[in-house]
C-alpha cells in the first residue's frame, strides 16, 4: 500500500508541543522522545497496542469516554454522562438525581437510558486506498458520495461479520484519509452507582467551565453480554463482561509538576477550517445557536416548573443544552477578545502564497483550494435558511419521517439501503423509538416547536420548505392563533406518544403509512420525496466539498510539513491519547490572581449553601467536619483533594476519560475545561488551556465515608 500524507506525516520527525494534539494511538511512537521527557514511565510502543494494557480498558459510549475498572465489566465515567440514566430511572418518589444511587447488589442494578452502549476499540486500520480508490478519486458530487458510502458499507459488512462487533469508516482531514474502527458494540448497559446530584453536579451550571471546581463528576455502569460471552439485548440472566484489561487505581496521590495523559474519544475539533468558516461560525453560527439554546431553557423552565415529573423527563436535555450553551458564550467571548479570525486569515494567505508561488504546486493545489472556500460559503449560506426549522419539529413528526424512511429503506436489499437504516441499525433505532416517552411531554415539546416555527415563519417564503408547511398546514404571516391551532390539531390526530403505538411502525410496510389517518404519519409521507430531493442536492454539495476539501488538506500538510511542523488529525470521535503536566496559571481569567492546580474539600463547605446548585448532602458535610478523610488525605493539603487542573488538549467527547500517570494507573477522571480556554477547538492556546479533573481520591473517599459503597470499592481492589 502506498504511503499516504497523514501516513508520511506522522513518519515524520517532527517537533511537538507536549500538551497540544489529540494524537492516533499509532502517532503516539512518533513523539516518544516528548512522551519519555515529560515524565511518562511505560514504553510509548505499547500504547498502540489498543487490546492490551493500558489502551484495552478505555471504551466509548457513544459520546462520552469511559473505562473499566474490574474484571467484571464495571466502568467508570462522569456523572453526567450517566445523568439521563439517572433521570429516566427517577420518579418523583424517588428521585434518584437529589438523592443518588448505588446498587449494593448486581440484582439492584437497573437498566441505563434507552440506546446507552459500551464500545471497545480493538482494531484500527488505514483503509483510504479501499475508498478512495481510483474510481472514486475520478469522480465529484453525488456520484463521488454514493460511490463512497458503498464502499463504506462493504467494508463495514465485511468487518461485522464478526457477531457483536461495531465497525465505522471514520474520515480525517475532511475525507483526505479513512480509518476503519472495529468495536465490540455492548448493548445491555446498567446504571450501578451515582451520588447525589450534590456531589456529582456541585455548583451546577454557575460552576460549569469555571476555576475553581468542587465538583464529584462521577457515576459507573456495568457492561453485560450473554452467558456465553456474547453481546446482546438486555435479559435478566446476561453476566457480566469480562473485559481483556482494566484500569487499576493509582496508590500514590498525584502532585502538581506530575505527568499525566488522557485516552478517550474527544468529538470534534476545527483548527484545520478555513477563514470563511471561523467567520460564517462566530459571526452568525454560535450566535444564534446562543439565542436559541437560552430559548429553549427558558420554556422547559417555564413548562415544568409546577410539574416534577415532566421536570425530570427533561433534566437530561436541560444538562446537555446548558453545557453547549454555556460553553458557547464563552467561545464568543474569546473570539472577541482575539485576534483569531486575522490570525487565521494570515496564515490562509501565505499557504496560498507558498501554493502560488510554485508553478507545480499551483497546478497540483490551486484550484481545490478555490474551489473549497467557494463551496463552503455556499454549504453555510444553505444552513442559516434552515436553521429555525431544525428547532421547529414536533418530536414524533421528527420519529416520523425516520420510521417512514426506514419502511422504504427496509424495501431494498440490505447492503443498498441507506447508512443508519441497514440491519446494523435496527438495536440502535428500536431502542431510540421505544424509549421516547421517557424524555416526552407533549405541553414542552408543544411549547419548543411553537417558538420556533414562528421565527420560521417570520423568514421570506423563499426560505421556507413548502412541503414542510403544506404537511402541516402552515402558511407564512399566520397569526399565533392559527398556528396553535394547527399544531393542535396535529399533536391531537397522532398517537405516536403511546408507546405500543410506536413501536408497532417499526415494522410496517410503507404501503400501511400511505393508508394511515395518523397526522405525523400523513406528514411524513407527503414530505418524503421533497425529502429525497433536499437529500441528493445536500449530497451533490457535499460530494464537491469532499474532494476539494480534501485537495486543500494536502496542501496544508506539504505546506507545514515543509516548516518543519506535525500535522495532527482534528478529533472526530475517534480513540486519541493526549499527555501534558498537571499544573495551575498564574493568572486567572481576569488578568489577576493565580489558579492553584488542586481544589480541596474545604471548598466545597465554602461554598455551600444548603440548596439548588450548592447543596452538599448532609452525611458529606459530617465527613468533612469530622475530618473523616480515611487514607485519602494528600499529605500537602493536608485534606482530600477535589479537582485539579493540567495542560491537557481535551474537547467535548473526552467527558469521562480516564487521566493516567507515568505508570498508567488511574488518577482522575476529566470532565471539563474552563471558559476563557474553550476555544481551543479552534484555536488552541498553549499559555491558557487547561482542563479539569476530578481526583481519584476524592471519588473513592466519598465512595467511601459518605455513600458506603464498600462492595464496588472490594471490586476495584480499592479496600
Amino acid at each position: 500500500m502506498k504511503k499516504t500524507l497523514l501516513s508520511l506525516a506522522i513518519l515524520t520527525s517532527f517537533a511537538a508541543q507536549a500538551d497540544e494534539g489529540m494524537w492516533m494511538p499509532q502517532q503516539l511512537p512518533q513523539v516518544a522522545q516528548q512522551l519519555k521527557a515529560a515524565g511518562l514511565e511505560l514504553d510509548p510502543a505499547t500504547l498502540t497496542k489498543l487490546t492490551e494494557f493500558p489502551m484495552g480498558a478505555i471504551v466509548s459510549l457513544g459520546g462520552c469516554s469511559a473505562s473499566f475498572v474490574s474484571p467484571q465489566g464495571l466502568v467508570i465515567t462522569n456523572h453526567h454522562c450517566v445523568y439521563n440514566s439517572v433521570a429516566v430511572n427517577s420518579t418523583p418518589e424517588r428521585d434518584l438525581l437529589a438523592n443518588g444511587f448505588l446498587a449494593k447488589t448486581l440484582g439492584e442494578e437497573v437498566p441505563a437510558a434507552p440506546g446507552s452502549r459500551v464500545f471497545v476499540t480493538e482494531e484500527v486500520t488505514n483503509v483510504t486506498d479501499q475508498i478512495i480508490d481510483k474510481k472514486v478519486a475520478k469522480l465529484n458530487g453525488k456520484a463521488r458520495i454514493d460511490a463512497i458510502e458503498k464502499n463504506q458499507k462493504e467494508m463495514v459488512a465485511a468487518c461485522e461479520k464478526t457477531p457483536g462487533y461495531r465497525c465505522t469508516v471514520a474520515s480525517y482531514y475532511g475525507g483526505l484519509e479513512f480509518y476503519r474502527l472495529k468495536q465490540l458494540e455492548i448493548r445491555d448497559v446498567r446504571l450501578v452507582h451515582a451520588p447525589p446530584s450534590g456531589v456529582g453536579k456541585f455548583g451546577g451550571d454557575t460552576d460549569n467551565w469555571m476555576w475553581p471546581r468542587h465538583t464529584g463528576d462521577y457515576g459507573f455502569y456495568r457492561a453485560y453480554v450473554s452467558k456465553d460471552g456474547k453481546a446482546a439485548d438486555f435479559a435478566a440472566d446476561n453476566v457480566p463482561y469480562v473485559p481483556k484489561h482494566f484500569l487499576k487505581l493509582a496508590t500514590e496521590g498525584s502532585k502538581e509538576g506530575d505527568f499525566i495523559m488522557v485516552a478517550g474519544y474527544p468529538g470534534r475539533t476545527n483548527r484545520h477550517r478555513l477563514p470563511s468558516e471561523v467567520q460564517y461560525t462566530f459571526d452568525w453560527n454560535y450566535p444564534a445557536f446562543v439565542q436559541a439554546s437560552g430559548e429553549v431553557l427558558a420554556i422547559i423552565e417555564r413548562e415544568t416548573k409546577n410539574d416534577p415529573a415532566a421536570k425530570l423527563k427533561y433534566a437530561g436535555q436541560i444538562a446537555g443544552v446548558n453545557n453547549y450553551y454555556k460553553n458557547r458564550k464563552g467561545m464568543l467571548t474569546s473570539y472577541g477578545e482575539s485576534d483569531f479570525l486575522q490570525r487565521k486569515t494570515a496564515e490562509h494567505n501565505a499557504l496560498k502564497a507558498w501554493v502560488n508561488s510554485d508553478a507545480a504546486r499551483k497546478k497540483q493545489f490551486g484550484a481545490d483550494i478555490d474551489t473549497a472556500e467557494k463551496l463552503i460559503a455556499e454549504r453555510d449560506a444553505h444552513t442559516k435558511q434552515g436553521f429555525y426549522l431544525g428547532y421547529a419539529q414536533p418530536r414524533f413528526l421528527s420519529s416520523a419521517r425516520s420510521l417512514y424512511r426506514l419502511a422504504n429503506e427496509r424495501t431494498k436489499p440490505d447492503a443498498a439501503r441507506k447508512s443508519g437504516y441497514q440491519e446494523r441499525d435496527m438495536a440502535r433505532v428500536t431502542s431510540v423509538i421505544t424509549g421516547q416517552d421517557r424524555t416526552y411531554d407533549e405541553k414542552v415539546d408543544k411549547a419548543l416547536v411553537m417558538n420556533f416555527l414562528t421565527k420560521y415563519l417570520a423568514q421570506p417564503a423563499a426560505e421556507q420548505d413548502k412541503a414542510f408547511n403544506d404537511a402541516l398546514g402552515l402558511r407564512a404571516g399566520m397569526s399565533q392563533e392559527e398556528l396553535k391551532a394547527a399544531l393542535d390539531k396535529a399533536y391531537a390526530g397522532s398517537k405516536l406518544a403511546n408507546k405500543e403505538e410506536r413501536v408497532t411502525w417499526l415494522k410496517k410496510s410503507p404501503a400501511e403509512f400511505k393508508a394511515s389517518n395518523d397526522s405525523f404519519i400523513k406528514a411524513a409521507v407527503a414530505m418524503y420525496d421533497a425529502d429525497l430531493k433536499d437529500e441528493a442536492k445536500e449530497e451533490e454539495l457535499a460530494g464537491k466539498i469532499q474532494k476539494a476539501y480534501g485537495g486543500y488538506m494536502k496542501a496544508k500538510i506539504a505546506y507545514m510539513n515543509s516548516k518543519g511542523q506535525a500535522v495532527y488529525p482534528d478529533a472526530n470521535g475517534t480513540l486519541r491519547v493526549t499527555f501534558g503536566k498537571i499544573m495551575g496559571r498564574d493568572h486567572g481569567a481576569d488578568g489577576t490572581g493565580s489558579w492553584t492546580a488542586f481544589t480541596t474539600v474545604k471548598g466545597v463547605v465554602a461554598k455551600n449553601t444548603g440548596e439548588g446548585e450548592f447543596n452538599a448532602p448532609a452525611a458529606q458535610l459530617a465527613a468533612i467536619k469530622a475530618k473523616d478523610f480515611g487514607k485519602y488525605v494528600d499529605p500537602v493539603l493536608k485534606t482530600v483533594p477535589v479537582n485539579y487542573l493540567a495542560t491537557l488538549d481535551i474537547t467535548g467527547g473526552n467527558s469521562g476519560s480516564a487521566a493516567l500517570n507515568k505508570r498508567g494507573e488511574l488518577i482522575g477522571l476529566a470532565f471539563d475545561g474552563t471558559l476563557d480556554s474553550i476555544i481551543s477547538d479552534w484555536d488552541f492556546n498553549a499559555a491558557n488551556t487547561r482542563d479539569i479533573q476530578v481526583d481519584v481520591r476524592y471519588i473513592l473517599w466519598n465512595m467511601k465515608h459518605v455513600d458506603k459503597a464498600d462492595n464496588l470499592l472490594k471490586e476495584m481492589n480499592a479496600l
